[in-house]
C-alpha cells in the first residue's frame, strides 16, 4: 500500500561519503535499510524508530553510517562516510505498518512490511 522510493545512489571513492535518502508516499511507523551485495544475501544495515529516538546498526558500519529521519517530510536517510569497497551493493528502504517497542526496534526482513526498488552504491579502491 505505501510506495518507498530510493535515491542517493552512486559511484565513490573508498574513504568518501554518500548520503541516501528514502520517501515514503504514506504514514509509517518503524524504517530500515537493508543492503544486499553481488551473490550476498540481503542484510540488516541501520533501523530508527517512529519517532527517530532510538536506533540500531549493524556491526559493520557502527561509527560509519549515520540513520535519521523527518517524519513531516516522510523521509528518512542514510549517511555513509569512510565507505569501504564492502560496502557496495545495492541499499533498499524498508518500513512497518505498525508500531514497536524501541527495546525490540527490527532487524530481520520478515519484520519489514514496505519495500523500496533499491539504490546502487558502488565503492572504487
Amino acid at each position: 500500500q505505501v510506495q518507498l522510493v530510493e535515491s542517493g545512489g552512486g559511484l565513490v571513492q573508498a574513504e568518501d561519503s554518500l548520503k541516501l535518502s528514502c520517501a515514503a508516499s504514506g504514514d509509517v511507523w518503524a524504517m530500515a535499510w537493508f543492503r544486499q551485495g553481488k551473490g550476498k544475501e540481503r542484510e540488516f544495515v541501520a533501523v530508527i524508530s517512529s519517532f527517530g529516538t532510538t536506533t540500531k546498526y549493524a556491526e559493520s558500519v557502527k561509527g560509519r553510517f549515520t540513520i535519521s529521519r523527518d517524519n513531516a517530510k516522510r523521509a528518512m536517510y542514510l549517511q555513509m562516510n569512510d565507505l569501504k569497497p564492502e560496502d557496495a551493493a545495492t541499499y533498499y528502504c524498508a518500513a512497518r505498518k505498525h508500531r514497536v517497542m524501541s527495546s525490540i526496534l527490527p532487524t530481520t526482513i520478515a519484520e519489514y512490511d514496505y519495500w523500496g526498488q533499491g539504490t546502487q552504491v558502488t565503492v572504487s579502491s
